[in-house]
């Protein structure tokens, strides 16, 4: 097999995945822009330590963070509530100018999370209401000054496009440069956020590295569901004097239930929509010195026409095709893509770099009915998909998944 051109090197400086090899391509999948803040502050976060502000009123007790007049908070702050014998009514953060700040209690009701980063440098003022159960209300202020611009940020990526739709098997997939260490992921878990409707609850996954996160829920999404994504990260201290570049979000869609299903032994795909087979395509994976990856994987790129260049890396051994009709499989650069120089081979024997050839009609007929995010699974070939090479939370069961979480996930789920 042979290594990619130029998105290999990109990949393996965020220490993603070992070198490996495959057919060939250019840079990876873009990152999503910043959107809007979305989304309900998500359950499993902590009661930060609390600090108790100026409190008056009935029986109710309130203690609330940031503690009164400190400085440099990050501006990523929450306000903490610690509450006893009652429940928060109110919360109300403005600035310097008066100007409100909106925001949404998290569902543990432990704070209370602005939709956007604050502003450096400002000052703030909070006020929290809580009522007590005999309808007695008590009161809790602070007020606090936000600390300047990081010397150093972690930068962080989204892999969803606001407004789009996506396949069943589509993870959520956040980037973090440098990686966050194993002793930060919990706090950074804490503020990223997932709401699907209908509610299909997940958990977040790391790889080893730490630089990236996926989430899932134990099955495929569901047919329509409504999937809102909020990286809240901007601000948020990650580490080694490091804090996150800004927050990332998307709204996005959930279509309809596509799976590819590989086969070795028989050479062909197996399509199928919603449980039943629409088409069965012969394919040609990789021969024996450069084997296709068995795996669970999803689709992470379509590209109408490409060029598979390996000149750079392999020299005299290299190659340099046009490709059309390429779907990205793995970082490593397995691929199905349209090959009318081994039609006759499709079906019968194995003669690529390890992607998964089909014939041009099949490979165009793939592209326009696939998504992004479709599940990909590929069996009985010489080679183990490695996890991290693509995005592959679901090569692994619920149970090992869950293990890479930095927080407790609920024993129920799954």
């Amino acid at each position: 097999m042979v290594h990619l051109r130029r998105s290999l090197a990109a990949i393996l400086a965020l220490g993603l995945i070992a070198p490996l090899a495959a057919c060939g391509d250019d840079p990876k999948p873009a990152f999503s822009d910043p959107a809007a803040a979305v989304g309900n502050p998500s359950t499993g976060a902590s009661a930060a330590p609390v600090t108790e502000g100026t409190t008056t009123g009935g029986p109710v007790t309130l203690a609330i963070t940031p503690a009164a007049d400190k400085k440099d908070v990050p501006i990523s702050a929450e306000i903490g509530l610690q509450v006893t014998g009652g429940e928060v009514s109110s919360v109300t953060l403005t600035d310097a100018k008066g100007k409100a700040v909106t925001g949404t209690l998290r569902a543990d009701g432990s704070a209370w999370v602005p939709d956007k980063p604050l502003k450096t440098k400002q000052a703030y003022a909070a006020t929290v209401v809580a009522t007590g159960k005999d309808g007695k209300t008590t009161t809790a202020t602070t007020s606090f000054t936000t600390m300047g611009a990081p010397a150093k940020e972690t930068g962080t990526g989204l892999y969803l496009f606001d407004g789009n739709t996506y396949g069943v098997a589509m993870p959520v997939v956040v980037e973090f440069n440098p990686g966050v260490q194993k002793a930060d992921r919990a706090e950074v878990q804490k503020r990223m956020f997932v709401e699907t409707s209908p509610a299909q609850p997940g958990t977040w996954s790391w790889t080893s590295n730490g630089t990236q996160a996926y989430y899932r829920a134990p099955q495929y999404w569901q047919t329509g569901t409504t999937m809102k994504v909020r990286i809240a990260v901007g601000g948020l201290p990650t580490g080694a004097g490091r804090y996150g570049d800004q927050d990332r979000s998307a709204t996005v869609k959930i279509g309809r239930k596509l799976e590819m299903k590989v086969d070795n032994a028989s050479k062909n795909m197996t399509v199928l929509q919603d449980g039943q087979t629409v088409r069965t395509v012969p394919v040609s994976l990789g021969k024996k010195s450069t084997p296709s990856s068995s795996g669970h994987m999803v689709v992470m790129e379509k590209k109408a026409a490409t060029v598979f260049d390996t000149t750079d890396t392999d020299g005299a051994d290299g190659y340099r095709t046009n490709i059309q009709y390429a779907q990205r499989l793995t970082w490593s650069g397995q691929y199905i893509h349209s090959a009318p120089w081994s039609t006759g081979a499709q079906g019968r024997t194995n003669v690529s770099h390890g992607c998964v050839n089909v014939s041009p009609s099949h490979a165009q007929w793939l592209f326009e009915k696939t998504l992004i995010g479709d599940p990909v699974t590929v069996k009985g070939t010489g080679d183990k998909l490695d996890y991290g090479n693509g995005w592959t939370p679901w090569d692994v069961s619920w149970a090992k998944f869950a293990e890479g979480s930095a927080l407790p996930v609920p024993p129920g789920l799954g």
